[in-house]
């Protein structure tokens, strides 16, 4: 004999009972239905009912807890065995078991690692009847490993060519998910062209020049940890073949070079797989996950089919633009060739995956709990399946059977265990394991043998009212062990009854299918089995039915006229009938030509709308019956021309069936104005809370004069009702009489609940408050709970006003903290809360970042990389990282009180940055802090570093002083920006005559230590071009230039013009008196006269000036001169002509030209134009055009440490 739980049939008479669930033969789900009150006493083995999962990847920054809870009678105790052997967690501080249960708790956090808790664990729960015990539960850390540090250089591929760009990433537990970015972190747009594959690598099948970036970086994101690693960016230049022998040429060694084969087009082939065929196995339930992916010109398009079959259609899904097959809960079925067929127009080929579909074992039959009582059989089953075929072997009490103590009463058969004449000493777990290579099934079941007395579960003198001529249903739910027999009786001394007129049940229930009045009386049930009897008295009263003895009939009135509907009914003499009339299955309307009495409705004055269906409902609290009648108004009197308007409003607002949460608002349409009303808009507004302001109720078809709304607790109502037509919508309704609902507790909570501090020992707990309408009630408050996340304290709780924040003082610093806020009222407490997590206040980091490493890049820029600070001593959210960095004072700047320092943060966990606008040639010193929403950390040791040196600035000025016939001096002042140690001078100059031509270049070198210089044997009254400038060991400075005019003697010199640049000679006073002397210079100056005029005439006609003419005969860039300012060609006047030069062409009347400041930067320039910068940041103007080029010597010189250059000439 077994128990069970017998199947129910729903029973249809009024006034049952509910049920309590009873104990079964057959329990599924390994359940025994123990009721605290009337079962306590019965005894059972233990069942596991939570475990953690077999393959258990922990997080190694959190406590590990391993799940092991069991039920039983007595509760059971609990013990764990790890890697096979007992695990003895007293002699482990870190390891605590948590009460009346099994699971572990491993404390990490405060010191030990995870790695050394490593390991397969087992729990067994036991007690008096048996032991469970629970899977292998295999404990393994996360890990989320850096990528491999690797070199990649930029890769140069010619358009149209195919292209893999490996990912490789770390290998990780559990697996990373891949995916690409641009060093913006927006992921890069992927196409039938480009994609990535199952493996993480990004496929091209061919290359656009629109891939062409330096920044395709490979993510891995380790979902268990919550962190990112990234790959080293990879560059992609895609070039034309002409383009790409230029680079091969001057970048060979420099650069990865994929071949310049033609770009035309070409048929598909694959990139992956590899082969014509290949081999797929996937284990029976997951995803199968196909790959093909093919390179060609134009861009491939891929199809599949199932060479021996057809693919599922519910569970083939396709992704990655058709390049991946997916077949969801794939089985053996699935087993077979799949082809995949890449084709554009220039051919197509195939590749066959052959697929084969192995299974770890599952169930067929997994074994259940046996309750039997002494002397029964029974028999537990456990079959599985698999690819191999599973093998199954037993356990018992957590041992193998073949070690564990004989029971007479049991024998094995392959996968059954059979049970002959048991005993309570038979009692125990048995555990059918069932495994193969691809894993194991483990199932307890028990068997519990009880020897109980019936006894009955339904409540004692239960009455049943059921209605005439329909079924009865009369309970008797039961319990003992032996299963007992039961047996129904009528009467007090009636016979057993039989199933020619009864239904008798499994559960124990008895149904009369008919019901009679002659089934009245008093029904006893019995329960008997060997240990004893138990009985249940019920009653059953039959009831006479509800009935419409005379019926409204269809009616025909004319418009005014009046109508009778009668109905008249009958009923049992000892329940209470009620009469109800609708029209259109709705209520009557609230109009006095409506009356209703005993056995009739009247309806006076008959109108047109009155038209409809008239229904009577008799119900009982048994039954009810109903019976219609159509009303039709005919003859309508003549009517004027329609005239269309929006409805009248409508009136007679009137409320009904007032209830707590609803009540009944009825109305009288106004009148449509010829234009159907479409529906009605119920308004309604808050007295109480927002008094004048109404709000959107509800919405009724035209059609209906009546709603049933729902209502709020706590609001004084008041209605009004709007009609609307296809015009438009009417003036409200007069607003009804006003309803006040009561108060209960809220139906809802705060909402927005967040949890942060704003102090190191503090807890804010904010919320969106309730407004008046949602509290419910009056005295609205709010009960704030919080608790550690993850500690065992109990939730603390105060009950607050109605504010919108709270503050926990005296918190841990930045410590998880689970909040939940539950409003309240006086009536009571709202739903209960969902649970929010916040942190309690955050505080400055402990501990500065280490090993702090420098590395310069060039004399402006340096890359830092630093150590994480570990995420303990962060103490609240990281930020990022903050770099302080500052320029070594001079001696001379020592006396400063303040040092510029500078800061750059980096945000998030990185661990590097770069730091550029360094000056070359320079001592910095940095630090590094960790940063979070407190703020910022102490500071790791001050690292210093050196630049080196870069090219100079121009020489700040550049005087001529003390010309004589054969002469000129020159007086300087060293660079600004010196960018390093000056290794010697280089003045350049030569002469120009007076047609404007210059004359051959000479270059001399002048020691750096020098800040004067002397030219001798110059040219007499000529006048010279100077161009000067600094450098250092890497290369030429800016120059600077100069213009200076030798005297005609030495009786006097004349200062120069302001602007010209000019040393004038003038005559001695006796040959200024001579005549001969006179009349050269009128012929001069009259000449010079007759030049300007012609100068001025063919400038006006946009002819060429001489100069001009001269400058394009002479494609040399020594000999073409040009304004120092604006960098367009001047003219040169005659030496004699006193007025200045062109504007700015000269230099000041101090003949000192100083260096102009710019605010200027690299950005504000570019990359791309013409000019370029020296690693100081100065820019070098290269001219061309109507621009001044510098002599030759110095273009190269200085034109070559400039990186700028360097990177603008290879793009």
């Amino acid at each position: 004999m077994q128990l069970k739980i017998m199947p129910k049939k729903k029973r249809l008479s009024a006034g049952r009972v509910p049920l309590i669930l009873f104990l079964c033969q057959t329990i599924s789900a390994l359940e025994v239905p123990l009721d605290p009150k009337l079962l306590e006493d019965l005894v059972q083995p233990p069942t596991i009912t939570h475990q953690s999962p077999k393959d258990y990847i922990i997080d190694p920054r959190e406590n590990i807890v391993i799940q092991c809870e069991a039920k039983g009678k007595p509760p059971p105790s609990f013990s764990w065995t790890r890697n096979g052997t007992h695990f003895d967690i007293d002699k482990d501080p870190l390891v605590t078991m948590k009460p009346d249960s099994g699971t572990l708790i491993i404390n990490i956090m405060s010191e030990g690692k995870a790695e050394t808790y490593e390991g397969v664990y087992q729990c067994t729960a036991r007690n008096e009847r048996g032991a469970a015990i629970s899977n292998n539960i295999v404990i393994r850390p996360s890990r989320s490993p850096l990528w491999t540090k690797e070199k990649l250089e930029p890769i140069t591929l010619q358009n149209g060519q195919p292209l893999v760009l490996p990912c490789r990433p770390p290998i990780g537990l559990p697996p990373a998910i891949i995916f690409w970015m641009d060093n913006s972190f927006q992921r890069l747009p992927q196409s039938e062209r480009v994609s990535q594959g199952l493996n993480g690598d990004l496929y091209f099948s061919n290359v656009l020049p629109e891939d062409t970036r330096e920044d395709y970086i490979c993510y891995a994101r380790f979902n268990h940890t919550q962190t990112i690693q990234q790959k080293q960016p990879i560059s992609l230049k895609v070039i034309s073949v002409d383009e790409l022998n230029d680079t091969i040429a001057a970048n060979l060694s420099d650069t990865e070079f994929y071949g310049a084969k033609s770009s035309r087009e070409r048929p598909p082939t694959f990139l992956t797989p590899e082969g014509n065929a290949s081999h797929k196995e996937e284990l029976r339930g997951n995803v199968l996950s196909l790959e093909c992916i093919a390179e060609g010109l134009p861009t491939p398009l891929i199809y599949w089919i199932k060479e021996d079959g057809t693919l599922p259609t519910n569970r083939t899904v396709y992704r990655n633009f058709q390049k991946t097959l997916q077949i969801i809960q794939v089985s053996e079925a699935d087993s077979g060739n799949y082809q995949c067929i890449a084709k554009n127009a220039l051919g197509a080929i195939h590749h066959t995956i052959s697929v084969t579909v192995k299974a770890a074992p599952y169930w067929i039959m997994a074994p259940q709990n046996l309750v039997l009582s002494p002397g029964e059989d029974g028999t537990l089953i456990c079959r599985a399946n698999g690819n191999p075929k599973p093998r199954i072997s037993w356990l018992t009490n957590g041992v193998p059977i073949e070690i564990a103590p004989d029971d007479p009463s049991r024998r094995i058969d392959g996968d059954t265990i059979i049970f002959s004449n048991v005993q309570e000493r038979s009692s125990a777990v048995y555990q059918c394991n069932a495994s193969n290579e691809y894993g194991y099934l483990l199932a307890n079941a028990f068997v519990n043998v009880l020897a109980e007395p019936p006894r009955i579960l339904t409540s004692a003198n239960t009455l049943y009212q059921v209605i005439a001529n329909r079924p009865a249903f009369l309970d008797c739910a039961f319990f003992g062990s032996p299963l007992p027999t039961i047996e129904w009786f009528k009467g007090a001394k009636g016979s057993a009854l039989h199933e020619d007129i009864y239904v008798f049940h499994e559960n124990g229930t008895l149904e009369i299918p008919v019901a009679q009045k002659d089934n009245t009386g008093t029904y006893t049930c019995v329960a008997r089995n060997k240990l004893g009897t138990a009985k249940n008295e019920v009653h059953v009263e039959v009831k006479d039915p509800t009935r419409i003895i005379e019926q409204p009939e269809y009616a025909v009135v004319q418009r005014g006229s009046t109508v009778s509907f009668e109905c008249r009914v009958k009923h049992d003499h000892t329940l209470i009938a009620t009469v109800t009339w609708l029209k259109d299955n709705g209520e009557l309307p609230n109009d006095e030509r409506f009356t209703v009495a005993k056995d009739h409705l009247v309806v006076t004055d008959v109108r047109d709308d009155d038209g409809g269906t008239y229904t009577c409902v008799a119900n009982t609290t048994l039954d009810d019956v109903s019976a219609s009648a159509v009303l039709s108004v005919v003859a309508p009197t003549p009517t004027p021309a329609p005239i269309y308007d929006v409805p009248n409003p409508p009136f007679d607002l009137e409320l009904t069936s007032q209830l707590d949460t609803s009540v009944q608002l009825s109305w009288t349409p106004g009148d449509d104005n010829n234009s159907p009303i479409t529906k009605f808009i119920i308004e309604y507004e808050d007295a109480m809370h927002e008094a004048g302001l109404w709000h959107h109720q509800a919405e009724v078809s035209g059609t209906q004069t009546t709603a049933q709304l729902k209502l709020s607790p706590y609001v004084n109502y008041s209605f009004r009702v709007m009609a609307e037509n296809s015009i438009g919508r009417s003036l409200p309704s007069e607003a009804s009489e006003q309803y006040q609902t009561k108060a209960a507790e809220p139906d809802k909570n705060p909402t927005a609940v967040e949890g942060l501090g704003s102090e190191p020992d503090n807890l804010v707990i904010t919320w969106k408050p309730l407004n008046g309408f949602e509290s419910n009630g009056p005295g609205l408050q709010y009960k704030v709970s919080w608790r550690q996340k993850d500690g065992d304290d109990e939730w603390t709780s105060v009950v607050v006003a109605n504010v919108s924040k709270y503050i926990v003082s005296g918190t841990p610093t930045f410590v998880p903290y689970l909040i939940k806020v539950q409003a309240l009222n006086v009536v009571g407490f709202a739903p209960e809360p969902a649970v929010v997590m916040g942190h309690s206040g955050e505080d400055l980091p402990m501990v500065a970042p280490g090993n702090v490493r420098v590395n310069v890049v060039n004399s402006t820029l340096a890359e830092v990389h630093w150590d994480p600070v570990p995420l303990k001593s962060i103490r609240g959210h990281l930020q990022g990282y903050r770099i302080y960095y500052w320029k070594a004072q001079s001696s001379s700047q020592r006396n400063r009180r303040h040092i510029e320092k500078k800061i750059l943060t980096f945000q998030g966990s990185k661990t590097h940055g770069m730091l550029p606008g360094l000056e070359p040639f320079s001592h910095y010193t940095l630090n590094v802090r960790v940063v979070n929403g407190k703020g910022e950390g102490p500071a790791s040791p001050d690292r210093a570093f050196s630049t080196p040196e870069g090219v100079p600035s121009a020489p700040s000025s550049l005087k001529i002083v003390n010309p004589t016939l054969d002469s000129l001096t020159l007086e300087w002042d060293p660079p600004s920006h010196p960018n390093g140690l000056l290794t010697e001078y280089t003045l350049k100059y030569q002469p120009i005559n007076s047609t404007h031509e210059l004359g051959p270049l000479i270059d001399l070198k002048i020691p750096a230590n020098k800040t004067r210089w002397t030219l001798k044997n110059l040219n007499f009254s000529t006048r010279y071009k100077f161009y000067f400038y600094a450098q250092t060991s890497v290369g030429p400075g800016s120059q600077i230039t100069e213009e200076a005019v030798t005297t005609v003697d030495e009786a006097g010199i004349l200062p120069p013009d302001v602007g010209a640049g000019k040393a004038m000679a003038s005559r001695q006073v006796d040959i200024a008196t001579q005549g001969w002397f006179i009349g050269l210079m009128c012929a001069v100056a009259l000449l010079i006269l007759i030049l300007l005029i012609v100068c001025f005439i063919r400038r006006n006609k946009g002819g060429k000036y001489p100069v001009k003419e001269k400058e394009d005969a002479h494609a040399d860039p020594e000999i073409q001169p040009m304004k120092e300012d604006d960098g367009t060609f001047g003219e040169y006047s005659d030496a004699e002509d006193h007025k200045p030069l062109k504007k700015g062409s000269r230099t000041p009347s101090d003949r000192t030209v100083k260096k102009e400041d710019s605010d200027d930067s690299l950005v504000d320039y570019g990359e791309g134009v013409n000019g370029q910068f020296n690693e100081d940041g100065s820019f070098i103007g290269q001219y061309s055009g109507k621009k001044e080029k510098e002599p030759a010597e110095g273009n190269e010189s200085s034109e070559a440490p400039s990186p700028v250059n360097a990177m603008n000439s290879f793009v």
